[in-house]
């Protein structure tokens, strides 16, 4: 059975995006990359809300040509290779291969997915996130946890869950970024 896995960067106060929407200020330097190549190895499903879909999709037609870094080829090879699932109501059609549209986010059909599929499926958006964490639908977060206080913007996790985490591992960066790796216990 796959696990479902909602990784995040947020900021030290808890948010994934600032007052503005961006995330400029997370950062992204070689060794959280390399991070990020790395876990998306294992993932063979990515879950999107369609904001988060929308700032991913650029990697269907990234340059990943032998001018690239190797990771960077890496991550696009992965990223085309995975099956991805977009909730909203409002985006008309997906813009790249390998993704269905879904209108609602049913609870059961995510069951049934993780049931079915060999390789582990991540979630990306905190509004999708929230609602498989409240349906108890995430076994695992890994969260990045940038050396920065934003003030406000999107909460990286929603407001009234309540919900155990278990560590599993954790890992400094030179950056200053902490990784919390946790069992979400159901």
């Amino acid at each position: 059975m796959a696990k479902l896995i909602y990784p995040v960067n947020l900021s030290l106060d808890g948010y994934m995006e600032d007052e503005r929407g961006e995330l400029d200020w997370s950062i992204s330097d070689d060794e959280t990359y390399d991070f990020w190549t790395g876990f998306q190895r294992t993932i063979g499903t990515y879950l999107y809300g369609r904001k988060m879909y929308e700032s991913m999709v650029y990697w269907e037609t990234a340059d990943a040509g032998a001018a690239q870094p190797e990771t960077t080829r890496e991550f696009a090879q992965i990223w085309r290779a995975a099956e991805k699932i977009v909730y909203s109501r409002t985006l008309p059609a997906a813009a790249s291969a390998k993704t269905k549209v879904e209108r609602e986010f049913d609870p059961d059909a995510i069951r049934r997915l993780k049931a079915s599929s060999e390789a582990d499926m991540s979630i990306g958006g905190p509004e999708l996130a929230g609602q498989a964490l409240s349906a108890g639908l995430v076994d695992e977060c890994h969260l990045l946890l940038n050396p920065i206080v934003l003030g406000g913007g999107k909460r990286a996790l929603p407001d009234n869950l309540r919900t155990r985490l278990e560590l599993l591992g954790e890992r400094r960066f030179r950056s200053g970024i902490i990784h919390l790796h946790y069992r979400v216990i159901v």
